[in-house]
């Protein structure tokens, strides 16, 4: 049975017209979101690595090694059940720092751009082979069922064609590697899913129409014994582990494996489910191979036993069977060419071509580089296809595929030691790898192009498959690969960049990043530094771009955010032009400064942050330790003292919740920024104690929001490097103790005591001075009486009146004295307090010392009423309308008001006079204390009235100027519980406390 070349061509075009559709429709959003993401996606697009050389050459792999051919899915399964050890750190690596191939890797890791080079041209001509042997599967199985129509070169050309159309339509809609495929992703999961069912449909017709069932079939393998011996002997004698080492690596290491592993990643938990999915999916595919080897071996099929997959079919006449066959293998073809040649354009772009080329600020970037990868992609397909040409034909699928597979088996042990020996070097890696792919090329490579072997002088054959030679070259290659690169390793040094590097990149290495410094102040000036190399509009975009990752605003200037800003730009960078170009844009237009004697210091909010993003995945002693480091955290972040850490650099490092109520200062917007960022006072405050020789400073007072607060500074340097002449070096913890309400309550208690201790004394005075003056009183009026002498009655009347003035003063004493005392038979009951302040206007205005014209204005309700003593509330109002009085000018006025509120009203006595100092109002009501002329007043007055008001439960301010427009005036305040009818029950009992 044949078919014409047409049908297969609107076969092979319609097949890849449908993957198109399927990615198109994608990227369209038309597919859920959550099926795009599902980790079985991630899975089947991990199926590229059953490519043809899976579909067809397996089988021809069975048939010359017998179940050695299994190493070719053991491999890959082996390393995938090693994920969290192998692959994961791999993956974190790639998308941390955006390294979108293994070029990009090893050139991150070994801060080399010729690791990058020589990884990128050697990965090229290793993978070659491959690329040639889909082209060649596609050639022979067209030939096969077209019965040799038309000619090789000419449907090579074209299979060529196509490839290099939909690999362009496929994966360079994006120009950076952080940009998904997910279309693509979601097409390749499509392609493994046709190849499963074109290998099982397969498998199941062989089993039930070429053998009679299972049965038949293991009637047959009786029969033919000799099989079955033959495939175990070559298990047990064949190059078995050569085979498995070559097939672990390629896992890794092969171009379309770490693109679809780490690059088209969309979800990292999806490898958890690739860990064992993959293995899985690869036992599906390859359980029929042997069915189909010895299917074909039955059926006495005259072609080789790499296309028994496509033959049996058309040996049997199965129409529907070799379409499906057909489209299998042009699914595990066209599959690995594109993914292939999206890889190794990638590295070819940021390895071997953007280096070379002059960056020009004007050019656009994102253009430029997108056509270039296109240009590569088609490069690379064109040379697989020459090199093709050049082998010829009549190589089998083991040969190339194998010889790539030793190929990429020399970037292993560079691999191996990027996680596991951070003592390798860029020196090592090199000669280790040039060893390896020097003994490659020589026995394998040259053989494969010109059928001459170079090495015959050994007694090997140039022939690969079915003979020893070829595995021990590859055994041979790694082992000069892996001595090479230990040895150079340890006999040269290794730069403190590298070594840096070599820590953050090894798996279960405890590192510490460093806090270095930029010269560069804010995110803006990334923009204006990177607009000289990059453009504005690329700049821009860039910065716009790590800003939005980050989560940071555009005027964001803290030392620690500008860092990470930096460290996401080079990320971002090396996802678009490669790790080697972004570090070298980035050390020239944004350098670190150089580090000062002591070295950097460490990163310690860096590091705080990353062990939170990876809190979900420490287990064990990890887990227990970091539930230990959050109940410290939680403790000094719950602490009721302020706590605040700065970095020896000045930067803060940690600002608590205590700190950040005193301060108002939010702890998201000061952890990470410097020291003299702070703002005032509180900046001055810690700078000064920070550079003070003293470990502590008490009850220091600091003004704060036209309030004064009292604090406590205690300062412990936790680390001191004496060789650095800074204030800052050392990291220095500040505990900030806040007195402002006990300093408060303590002078509350100091002036009550005082109070008290005046009233004893003006008690004690009172008394006895009360009794002399009596006596001179009564002496004065005796000789007044006594004597008619008219200047000695005068002298008497004058002593009469001075007896009188000390008389009052005593009796002003005693009334202070009493004032603050609850005498038990205090009676409070409902007043009126407009009949109060009436009664206090009368006393004043029928006082000799009114000697000016100043009205009295009372706009008190006439209802309001209060609970009070009425005698004793009069005596307040006296003292305040009095001194407002007495602080007015003639003609002006003095008003009193009032105002309820719920439970209190307020009463307010306003002058139209010079108003009271500022520096004076907090003194005002001490004892002792007057603004009055000496001899006009007591200065007890109101003292004897804060007494009083406090008695009553309620309070009294002062504001001054009362008349903030003409700066005039004082006005006095005193709020006092109001009575209502709801509060007659509560008198009762204060009533009969008083009698």
């Amino acid at each position: 049975m044949t078919f014409d070349f047409t049908s297969i061509s609107l076969i092979a075009i319609g097949y890849l017209l449908c993957l198109f559709g399927i990615a198109f429709v994608t990227d369209k959003g038309i597919f859920p979101r959550k099926l795009v993401s599902h980790p079985l996606i991630y899975v089947l697009s991990l199926g590229i690595y059953t490519s043809a050389f899976a579909f067809y050459g397996s089988v021809g792999l069975a048939y010359e090694y017998g179940f050695g051919f299994l190493a070719f899915y053991l491999g890959l399964a082996g390393a995938f059940m090693l994920a969290p050890v192998l692959l994961q750190p791999l993956l974190k690596l790639t998308k941390s720092h955006q390294l979108s191939s293994l070029a990009d890797l090893f050139a991150f890791r070994y801060r080399s751009s010729w690791a990058g080079i020589l990884t990128t041209a050697f990965m090229t001509i290793g993978v070659l082979p491959l690329l040639v042997l889909q082209i060649k599967t596609v050639v022979d199985t067209v030939l096969i069922m077209t019965n040799n129509e038309q000619p090789s070169q000419i449907i090579g050309f074209g299979f060529c064609i196509l490839m290099i159309v939909f690999a362009v339509i496929f994966g360079t809609r994006h120009t950076s590697a952080r940009d998904q495929h997910e279309g693509f992703v979601v097409a390749i999961a499509f392609e493994s899913i046709i190849k499963m069912l074109a290998i099982i449909a397969i498998g199941v017709y062989s089993m039930f129409y070429v053998f009679d069932g299972p049965g038949d079939m293991e009637d047959w393998l009786a029969s033919n014994q000799e099989l079955l011996a033959t495939m175990h002997t070559t298990l047990n004698e064949g190059p078995w582990h050569a085979l498995l080492l070559m097939f672990f690596a390629s896992a890794i290491v092969m171009p379309h494996m770490f693109y679809m592993t780490f690059t088209e990643n969309m979800n990292r938990r999806a490898l958890n489910t690739a860990s064992w999915g993959v293995p899985v999916f690869l036992l599906i595919m390859s359980l029929p191979i042997p069915i189909i080897l010895w299917a074909g071996l039955k059926l006495g099929l005259r072609y080789s036993p790499d296309y028994f997959t496509l033959t049996i079919g058309l040996h049997q006449g199965a129409e529907w069977l070799s379409v499906i066959t057909f489209i299998g293998g042009l699914a595990a073809a066209s599959g690995l060419i594109i993914v292939v040649t999206l890889a190794l354009s990638a590295m070819c772009l940021n390895h071997l071509i953007l280096p070379s080329l002059p960056l020009r600020a004007g050019i656009n970037i994102y253009k430029n580089v997108l056509w270039i990868r296109r240009c590569l992609i088609a490069a690379i397909v064109l040379a697989s296809y020459f090199l093709y040409l050049a082998i010829g034909t009549d190589q089998n699928l083991s040969d190339l595929g194998l010889a790539a597979f030793v190929a990429t088996l020399q970037f292993l042990p560079g691999v191996m030691g990027l996680l596991f020996w951070p003592t390798g070097n860029r020196q090592g890696f090199l000669a280790g790898l040039i060893g390896g792919i020097a003994v490659w090329s020589l026995g394998i490579l040259i053989p494969l192009i010109s059928g001459h072997s170079v090495l015959d002088f050994y007694d090997l054959t140039y022939t690969f498959v079915g003979q020893q030679s070829g595995y021990l070259i590859a055994l041979g290659a790694t082992l000069v690969n892996v001595t090479l690169y230990i040895l150079v390793s340890l006999t040269t040094e290794t730069s403190e960049d590298e070594q840096a590097t070599a820590q953050a990149c090894a798996v279960d290495t405890l590192i510490t990043p460093q806090r270095r410094q930029l010269d560069i102040l804010s995110a803006e000036e990334f923009r204006e530094r990177l607009a000289k190399p990059l453009g504005s509009k690329t700049a821009i975009r860039e910065v716009d771009r790590a800003l939005k990752d980050l989560q940071l605003p555009i005027h964001e200037d803290r030392p620690y955010a500008l860092r990470r800003l930096r460290d996401q730009l080079e990320a971002n960078l090396s996802g678009l032009m490669g790790p080697v170009l972004a570090k070298s844009i980035l050390d020239r237009n944004i350098p670190y400064k150089e580090t000062p004697i002591g070295g950097a210091l460490d990163d310690i909010h860096f590091i705080e942050s990353r062990i939170e993003n990876y809190n979900q995945q420490m287990t064990g002693l990890a887990a227990e330790l970091d539930s230990l480091r959050r109940y410290h955290r939680m403790t000094l972040q719950n602490l009721p003292l302020g706590v605040c850490s700065i970095g020896g650099d000045g930067e803060i490092l940690m600002w608590n919740r205590a700190i950040s109520e005193l301060t108002e200062v939010n702890e998201s917007n000061i952890v990470g920024a410097h020291i003299s960022t702070v703002s005032d006072p509180w900046g001055d405050v810690l700078q000064t104690f920070i550079e003070d020789e003293s470990t502590h400073h008490h009850k220091k007072s600091v003004e704060f929001r036209g309030k004064t607060h009292w604090l406590n500074l205690h300062k412990a340097v936790i680390f001191r490097d004496r060789q650095i002449d800074s204030p800052y070096t050392g990291s220095v913890v500040i505990l900030i103790e806040d007195l402002t309400e006990t300093q408060l309550l303590e002078e509350e208690l100091i002036h009550s005591e005082r109070l008290a201790s005046i009233g004893r004394f003006a008690a004690g005075v009172a008394h006895e001075i009360g009794n002399p003056i009596t006596g001179i009183n009564c002496l004065a009026q005796d000789i007044k009486y006594d004597s008619d002498n008219p200047e000695i009655k005068e002298m008497s009347d004058q002593i009469i009146e001075q007896t009188k003035r000390v008389s009052n003063i005593v009796q002003t004493l005693v009334s202070f004295a009493h004032a603050g005392t609850h005498k038990s038979n205090r009676v409070l009951s409902p007043v009126k307090v407009n009949q109060c302040i009436n009664e206090a206007i009368n006393l004043l205005t029928l006082s000799q010392k009114n000697q000016r014209y100043v009205e009295f204005i009372n706009h008190c309700d006439p209802e309001l009423m209060v609970i009070g003593d009425a005698q004793r509330l009069v005596q307040v109002f006296v003292n305040l309308i009095g001194n407002a009085r007495d602080a007015s000018p003639d003609g002006t006025c003095v008003v009193v008001n009032s105002r309820e509120l719920e439970q209190s009203c307020v009463i307010e006595v306003i002058d139209e006079g010079h108003g009271i100092p500022e520096e004076k109002l907090d003194q005002i009501f001490d004892p002792f204390f007057t603004t009055k002329e000496p001899g006009e007043g007591t200065g007890l007055g109101l003292a004897m009235v804060y007494s009083i008001i406090e008695e009553h439960h309620g309070s009294i301010n002062v504001d001054s100027p009362a008349y903030p427009e003409t700066g005039k005036g004082a006005r006095f305040a005193i709020t006092i519980p109001r009575h209502n009818n709801d509060n007659d029950e509560t008198l009762a009992p204060t009533q009969h406390e008083g009698k």
